[in-house]
């Protein structure tokens, strides 16, 4: 989901919060300031109070080399009525244990089966929490004044934490020491290391810390030459090609990636035992390992570069759709982003993608970028940068968006 519409995620979860008390509660709740309440009969009343900072995220980006999010804390405070006016009664008093319970329910802010409007919110790299507060009299009282000075009994909550994206693109940069005009080269030999003698298989380290489908990957440590050893990369097992008392190498077989549907990103490796007496497989330490997305060609199709001249001196800008081709490319779960690189700074990013076909094609292998005329950049050539999951494809092609 694009990142843009997370500019309304203060509308979306106050939204949300309406329609699953209005269904738990079985009560209609009216949104606003106490004296401007305009529920009749039974009732609730949601009023956002509060936005503030959250300070547990402060300055975290949701990728390196991004401009952090505004991370925000909603605290809201809720009164149950049992008429228009009456907020005190023993039935406003049930009323308002029955919205509590409802708020307390680990599933009050789960997208999944709402009618409102959730797309600001499915961006947010994680789940939003609802945690209750003090709500002493003197604080109800303050945020009670105005037409409507009578007191009035109600709890208050928060929620955190919720993301307003930045609209600037990321601060991404070329991998250094690559050349993009010949392929990656592949990893040069490991050196040897001192050992200390343990029980069992166990993972000093990994190399390379990032790997595409289809590298030899060496682990070093202890125990390794041991029989029955296979490899797991998260989910997948993965066959192992050589080993020595301290050093185990393994093939990400593109045949077991495919077949285990496992995108790019940060995965636990550890080494997997077989035990043939019993059957049972006794797992090593974990070290992580970066499964990194391979970008091999970047087309641009003539007919779809569509040229804007520029006006009063500024240059002409095109856009295009952009076919892209490679390994693990990501799916409609991954967080994607495709940044236009050009002159040592990024142009230009994107996160949202044309739909994936149905069936999906193997291995991730093609994605589609449909550029629009609000997304327009100016004419030359570009390198693209490719994050899924946080992990960059060490490959940038260039796309030409100009006219034949």
């Amino acid at each position: 989901m694009s990142l843009a519409q997370s500019s309304n995620a203060i509308g979306a979860v106050t939204r949300v919060l309406k329609e699953r008390l209005d269904a738990r509660t079985g009560r209609s709740v009216s949104i606003g300031r106490l004296d401007q309440a305009s529920g009749v009969g039974e009732h609730l009343n949601l009023f956002l109070y509060e936005i503030a900072f959250d300070p547990h995220l402060k300055n975290t980006p949701l990728n390196e080399g991004e401009k952090p999010p505004v991370w925000l804390v909603l605290k809201y405070l809720l009164t149950a009525f049992e008429s228009a006016d009456d907020s005190d009664s023993p039935r406003a008093h049930e009323i308002l244990g029955s919205a509590i319970r409802a708020i307390y329910q680990d599933d009050l802010l789960k997208l999944d089966g709402l009618v409102a409007n959730t797309k600001p919110l499915e961006s947010n790299p994680g789940e939003l929490h609802v945690t209750f507060d003090e709500s002493p009299a003197d604080v109800v009282a303050k945020l009670t004044q105005g037409a409507d000075e009578t007191p009035r009994l109600s709890i208050a909550f928060q929620v955190r934490p919720v993301m307003i994206a930045p609209p600037e693109p990321g601060n991404y940069s070329l991998l250094v020491g690559v050349d993009y005009v010949s392929p990656p080269a592949l990893t040069s030999e490991p050196v040897g290391l001192d050992v200390i003698p343990s029980m069992g298989p166990f993972i000093a380290e990994i190399s390379p810390g990032g790997f595409e489908v289809n590298e030899v990957v060496t682990l070093r440590g202890t125990d390794l030459h041991l029989a029955n050893l296979s490899v797991a990369l998260g989910p997948v097992d993965l066959p192992v090609v050589m080993q020595r008392p301290d050093e185990l190498r393994f093939k990400v077989d593109s045949t077991f990636i495919g077949a285990g549907g496992i995108s790019a990103g940060s995965h636990p490796v550890a080494i997997v035992q077989l035990l043939p007496g019993t059957g049972k497989k006794r797992r090593s330490n974990a070290v992580i390992g970066n499964l990194v997305p391979t970008l091999n060609t970047a087309g641009v199709p003539q007919a779809s570069i569509v040229i804007t001249p520029g006006t009063s001196g500024t240059p002409d800008k095109a856009h295009a759709t952009i076919d892209l081709g490679g390994t693990l490319l990501g799916n409609e779960h991954d967080d994607v982003i495709l940044a236009l690189h050009r002159d040592g700074t990024v142009r230009k990013m994107f996160d949202v993608f044309s739909a994936l076909p149905t069936p999906p094609v193997p291995l991730q292998s093609a994605r589609q970028l449909v550029m629009t005329a609000g997304s327009a950049v100016e004419v030359g050539e570009y390198r693209l940068i490719l994050l899924v999951n946080g992990q960059q494809a060490p490959q940038s092609p260039e796309v030409r968006l100009r006219a034949p």
